[in-house]
């Protein structure tokens, strides 16, 4: 090793240059345990593999006031399936943490929701978030 500047820089033409040096390299001495086999068992054991949403997250339907309708047709704002799951996830989050009038961020648009309703009060697309001001509400999330 050389140390540049007070770092130690290790010395890279050592390194093997063809697959089976490099696995003679890297293989483990008798006894020894890869840490990432340990690393991958340990988040194994604590299920973080499963969703991170659940029922209660994902709760009832949602539905569009006459008002957020309007918004919609008139700002060009498509709510297709995706959409429509993210507002759901995002209102059960809400939920979860006690919103009630929220603000939920997506890639396409802004929704002013009424969490407790299960409804969009109001929609603004994405053009058009620039320097709109959004009152009366306790709560924001960003689904991305």
């Amino acid at each position: 090793m050389s140390k540049v500047n007070n770092f130690l820089i290790p010395n890279v033409s050592s390194l093997p240059s063809d697959a089976r040096s490099a696995e003679k390299a890297n293989a483990l001495k008798k006894g020894e345990q890869s840490e990432f086999k340990g690393l991958v068992d340990q988040l194994t054991n604590k299920n973080l593999r499963q969703p991170q949403v659940n029922e209660r997250h994902v709760g009832q339907e949602v539905s569009v006031s006459t008002h957020a309708m309007k918004r919609l047709q008139e700002r060009n704002i498509e709510l297709d399936g995706n959409e429509y799951m993210k507002l759901k996830e995002a209102i059960g989050k809400l939920r979860s943490k006690g919103g009630h009038d929220s603000l939920v961020i997506t890639q396409k648009a802004a929704y002013v929701v009424d969490v407790d309703k299960n409804t969009v009060v109001t929609a603004v697309d994405k053009n058009n978030m620039n320097e709109n001001v959004f009152t009366k509400i306790d709560s924001t999330i960003f689904m991305m």
